[in-house]
């Protein structure tokens, strides 16, 4: 069951990073919230098989923390990366009869 919790608190951080920071039209509206979930739950039953006990404290706020970490690096990646990406397709599709790979 707190499995299911942290999953779900990682999943808001996310939807709060998305929101939050810039280049929001660049990246689809689940990518970033999916990443804090998958973050938080990976971290979450990672701590729990090194010993920690569930009901702690500090098993929340480590996953959590990584949960946001890796939220917002992946909303400051990935929408730049987007949009020169983009560039570079509608520059290469802009113009016909010009072979580029």
């Amino acid at each position: 069951m707190e499995l299911l919790f942290v999953t779900l608190g990682g999943a808001i951080l996310g939807i709060a990073a998305h929101f939050a920071l810039p280049y929001r039209q660049m990246r689809g509206v689940a990518l970033v919230p999916s990443i804090g979930a998958a973050v938080a739950a990976v971290v979450w039953v990672g701590l729990t098989w090194l010993g920690w006990a569930w009901d702690g404290g500090w098993i929340w706020v480590v996953a959590l923390v990584a949960a946001a970490v890796a939220s917002a690096a992946a909303a400051y990646l990935i929408g730049p990366g987007r949009q020169k990406a983009d560039a570079a397709l509608f520059e290469r599709l802009s113009r016909p009869g010009v072979n580029r790979a």
